[in-house]
């Protein structure tokens, strides 16, 4: 039975390596079945096209995001109408199996971790048995879901399939935009987290679990990337890489005991009360040069109402302790939280322009399925998923309008990176074949005041 896993083509200023698709193709390939993964982001492969290629698949499985819900729907839908069984796995199908069944025409949603739900899945296909008892499988025909449980051992899981994601081959369009060496490699060191910020769907995806991988084997992984792949730089794609100092710690010293040349960073963000000084020290030490911190808003009053659980004065410490140990800081920005108003974002990039920062990314808030947003707002989909996630407002507070969001954001961006230090860190680190890649970031961000379109 030949299995096909892939992602649609979508329009993004971000392509890297999939390391879920990655992940869950291991995983069969490990139990001696035949697999193909197709990035047909990277590829630059429209539906129709990806669909053919397909045509010797029996089972081809598609990771979902909300973003690209559209794209999976329309692919989908031209797998089926070819005679293949198609399985849709990712965030979406795990927060919505029922609606994505129903809003596509695909056979099953794999809810969760991906790996041995999905062996499972092609096994019972494989020898015609009915796999609606499959925990983790979500069908048409489910009466009562089984959910899966989580692995207890990160470990025992094999490295993604870097053979079929080989980070030679993807474009310079990475995660943060400007990185100090390519080729880059995406990492994760753990899953899941134990907070419940309002805006993210982490806490039904991971039910407020954290586990973590040994240093041992995230340092295993690095030193084959580097040996193997010449990569030179890691990108931690951790949800929370530093709340358990101990295992960022461990996995420092690990890089520093073998000697492993490579920058890393932190693109996907870190909480600013989980580093101190000597952390810092010590991730300097071992090739970190820059982190990127979940700020999110500086009006305390909806930092506490979206349950971010800190506060203030430790977003200031974090980001003047990073600065001071010598690494490049980020701020992560959201526009159009619940209680937003003109005086908070006010607040927000006073806030963000007094801190010694390099870099900000001001986000539009976009309410995600599976997060406490989607519920208390009541979004409805599947037509919420035709805007630009992040980019088109999902949500306006009382008081404010789409526009003045968007014109917000646009200003914010601008009053931030023009400025001399900022923009000399992003112009030292920019390489000339990214220009494309900065471009479509500019005009999707509307940091000039124009919107890009989605498709």
């Amino acid at each position: 039975m030949n299995v096909i896993i892939t992602r649609p083509r979508y329009r993004t200023h971000l392509i890297t390596p999939p390391l879920g698709m990655a992940y869950v193709a291991s995983h069969l390939k490990k139990n001696n079945l035949a697999v193909e993964l197709i990035d047909a982001l990277k590829d630059n492969i429209a539906n129709a096209e990806l669909a053919e290629r397909c045509a010797a698949a029996d089972i081809v499985g598609i990771f979902c995001m909300s973003d690209y819900f559209w794209e999976v729907r329309d692919l989908a839908a031209k797998l089926k109408a070819a005679g293949k069984t198609v399985v849709i796995g990712g965030p979406h199908a795990t927060v919505m199996p029922q609606e994505t069944l129903k809003d596509t025409l695909a056979d099953y949603c794999v809810v969760g971790e991906g790996e041995q739900t999905m062996l499972e899945l092609v096994l019972a296909l494989r020898n015609k048995k009915d796999p609606v008892n499959i925990p983790g499988v979500y069908s048409r025909s489910t009466v009562k879901f089984v959910p899966r449980d989580f692995f207890v051992d990160l470990d025992v899981l094999a490295f993604p399939a870097w053979e079929d994601i080989d980070p030679r081959t993807y474009p310079p369009a990475p995660h943060g935009a400007v990185v100090r060496a390519f080729p880059v490699a995406p990492v994760t060191t753990s899953r899941g987290c134990p907070f419940s910020c309002h805006f993210c769907a982490s806490p039904k995806i991971w039910n407020r679990q954290i586990r973590f991988r040994s240093a041992k084997n995230v340092a295993d992984e690095i030193q084959m990337l580097v040996k193997e792949y010449g990569v030179k730089e890691i990108h931690f794609e951790d949800d929370n890489l530093t709340l358990k100092k101990e295992h960022i710690q461990g996995i420092c010293e690990e890089i520093l005991r073998r000697k492993i040349k490579v920058y890393w960073a932190t693109p996907n963000g870190i909480r600013v009360d989980s580093v101190d000084e000597e952390l810092l020290k010590l991730m300097k030490k071992s090739g970190c040069y820059s982190v990127a911190f979940g700020i999110e808003s500086g009006s305390q009053e909806i930092l506490d109402h979206i349950e971010k659980g800190t506060d203030i004065a430790r977003i200031c410490a974090a980001v003047k302790l990073a600065s001071k140990a010598g690494l490049i800081t980020q701020a992560f920005i959201i526009f159009g939280l619940p209680k937003e108003s003109k005086a908070t974002i006010k607040e927000t990039l006073k806030l963000v322009l007094s801190l010694p920062l390099h870099k900000a990314q001001f986000l539009l808030l976009d309410i995600l399925p599976g997060s406490a947003l989607w519920d208390s707002l009541r979004q409805q989909g599947p037509e919420y998923f035709r805007k630009r996630s992040y980019q088109e407002p999902g949500y306006v507070p009382e008081g404010l309008t789409a526009d003045y969001l968007i014109k917000a954001r646009s200003e914010a961006f601008r009053r931030f990176h023009l400025r001399p230090k900022q923009a000399g860190t992003l112009l030292r680190m920019l390489k000339l074949r990214q220009i494309k890649f900065v471009f479509q970031r500019v005009m999707d961000f509307s940091i000039f005041g124009r919107l890009g379109k989605k498709g």
